[in-house]
């Protein structure tokens, strides 16, 4: 049984998560008309500069649920065929039989068996997901790189398959949404970001929502520190960075407040047509990157609870930054929460990352944060 918005609850639930170990975090709980927003901890550690609700923060693979809209309202125009083949629309991308067999619904849900590009753009990272066999040397020789999507893709399409178009479970792979990102450009004649922009974030109302234009994040943000597991002491900050890499997959910037207000919009049919959000809301088992099988969705999933109780939204991370943004399905009680550590969880002698007390501190928060 969810109980109403408790703000001393709320407040002591965020200070232990800073207390635990988290440099920085902020967050926007709402529950109907009900709003609490709270920060904990320093957005610079070296100068302590205080981290407050209103800053914005690179959101990482929560982008998906953006770029997932927009193409489901060009589903909507006609433009795009949701169960159309790939190879249609970007036959020299995705060439030949596997062309004709991912399709569009495919791509959004992680079903195409496509391999992640991560690996290959970042050569330390190869080992995943076993992550004692990566290091974070890749990181920041390729802070400032300008990567070309299309050679992205490329890597991710020669790449050997990670499974079966179609087939169960799929794998997650941040290929999918940089090849939407193509598909969104070939039927609209616009890039991709800003395609986005002007469909679903401008009309949306959103106005701390947008794509970089360079590595820097612009207006009032935290420092966003990378710890790659113990790997990097102290961790490093990794808040100017080029997001390139990540492009529509997960490259936006936002705030808590327009998260929660997308998401509200979004349950409430007002970004696409309530019959997109069903296709939207009609899940399959996936494996996730730190591989766990989880239901997916296109481009949302749900994350707690069941039934009408259940709460959908999208995670993301970035180097050194982390977002989570849920709303239940009633679009009554939501939650938006930023962090600005990453990968803080040290590994053991078998290569698996150690428990840390704040995987515990935030869990408290949400719990309290959804049910009160």
């Amino acid at each position: 049984m969810t109980k109403p918005l408790d703000p001393a609850a709320l407040d002591a639930a965020i200070e232990n998560v800073h207390r635990a170990g988290m440099p920085g975090l902020f967050a926007e709980v709402r529950d109907g008309a009900q709003v609490w927003r709270g920060a904990a901890g320093v957005a610079d550690v070296a100068t302590g500069r205080p981290v407050t609700a209103d800053l914005r923060h690179r959101v990482g693979s929560v982008t998906k649920t953006f770029t997932a809209a927009a193409v489901l309202r060009q589903v909507e125009g006609g433009r795009i065929g949701l169960d159309a083949p790939i190879g249609r629309y970007l036959p020299k991308l995705v060439p030949g039989a596997r062309g004709e067999a991912i399709t569009v619904r495919m791509l959004i849900g992680h079903t195409s068996g496509l391999a992640e590009f991560l690996p290959y753009a970042y050569p330390s990272l190869k080992g995943m997901p076993v992550v004692a066999d990566t290091g974070p040397q890749s990181l920041e020789d390729h802070r400032f790189t300008r990567f070309d999507p299309l050679e992205l893709i490329e890597r991710g399409v020669t790449a050997p398959p990670v499974g079966t178009p179609g087939g169960a479970p799929g794998v997650y792979s941040n290929t999918n949404y940089l090849l939407l990102a193509q598909l969104l450009e070939e039927v609209t004649g616009t890039a991709a970001e800003l395609h986005i922009t002007r469909d679903v974030i401008e009309p949306a109302g959103l106005r701390d929502t947008a794509f970089p234009v360079g590595p820097h994040i612009e207006g009032p943000h935290s420092r966003l520190y990378e710890a790659w597991f113990g790997m990097i002491d102290p961790p490093a900050d990794y808040s100017v960075c080029d997001m390139s890499y990540a492009g529509p997959a997960a490259s936006l910037i936002s705030t808590v407040a327009d998260l929660n207000r997308f998401y509200r919009l979004l349950l409430a049919g007002e970004i696409v047509s309530p019959s997109s959000l069903a296709q939207m809301r009609r899940v399959g088992p996936v494996v996730s990157q730190d591989g766990r099988t989880i239901d997916y969705g296109l481009g949302l999933h749900p994350m707690e609870g069941h039934g009408q109780g259940a709460f959908w939204g999208h995670g993301g991370t970035v180097w050194g930054g982390g977002t989570l943004a849920m709303i239940r399905a009633d679009g009554e009680r939501q939650m938006a929460v930023a962090v600005n550590l990453q990968r803080w969880n040290a590994l053991d002698s078998s290569g698996r990352p150690r428990p840390h007390p704040l995987d515990d501190a935030l869990a408290a928060l949400y719990r309290v944060a959804l049910y009160g």
